[in-house]
């Protein structure tokens, strides 16, 4: 419920809905490179590409609003911001308060060892591990649910000194995604996979044959 978002977040950061207004939030998962990103590159390679991940999110979405032809959709993608440039919805916390994967913050750590240093969180999927990413979320305006029940996001990294590891290799080193590896995963991106994504945006039409 788009309540649960906005009560644990300041009032600039709201979405103006209802509390009850039902709201999805969409991950992409390993696979989709192969299912998704690669098949849509290969039937619109013609048309003009800016961000081929973006713009595959953008094509799958406005396909799941088609299935809805009676009802009003909203979507807001990942990568929006507004004029004042804070992003159109913070989804590392969209995912936390539905239950989707958990995000660690410097707060779940009980003896900080980082002082004065910037620590942003990461989510963590209790499948996945970081090996997935939140790629928008879909709004229902017209669709109230007062009675839908909070799930708690799986908290798969419970102990301080997994945190701790946690928060250190995302803050600190991040490039090498070892923080992805925190727990057991039953699947990761492929090495292509991450070969695209570790590789600067320009340099990346190539790698997909455009």
């Amino acid at each position: 419920k788009v309540g649960w978002y906005n009560a644990v977040l300041q009032p600039a950061f709201h979405l103006p809905y209802p509390d009850d207004t039902l709201a999805f939030v969409v991950l992409s998962t390993p696979s989709m490179f192969d299912k998704a990103l690669k098949p849509f590159v290969k039937k619109e390679w013609l048309k003009i590409i800016r961000d081929p991940v973006d713009q595959c999110v953008s094509h799958h979405l406005s396909r799941v609003k088609e299935k809805f032809p009676d009802q009003k959709v909203d979507v807001i993608f990942d990568y929006e911001i507004l004029p004042s440039r804070k992003p159109k919805f913070l989804a590392q916390t969209a995912a936390h308060v539905a239950g989707a994967a958990y995000y660690y913050q410097r707060k779940d750590v009980k003896l900080d060892p980082w002082g004065k240093k910037k620590i942003y969180g990461v989510c963590i999927h209790p499948k996945y591990g970081g090996w997935f990413a939140i790629r928008g979320v879909l709004l229902f305006p017209d669709i109230q649910v007062p009675f839908l029940k909070q799930s708690d996001p799986v908290d798969c990294v419970s102990t301080e000194e997994k945190r701790i590891e946690l928060l250190e290799q995302f803050n600190f080193h991040w490039r090498d995604g070892r923080y992805r590896d925190i727990i057991e995963v039953k699947e990761r991106y492929s090495e292509e996979q991450k070969a695209y994504f570790a590789t600067p945006p320009a340099g990346r039409f190539g790698l997909l044959g455009l």
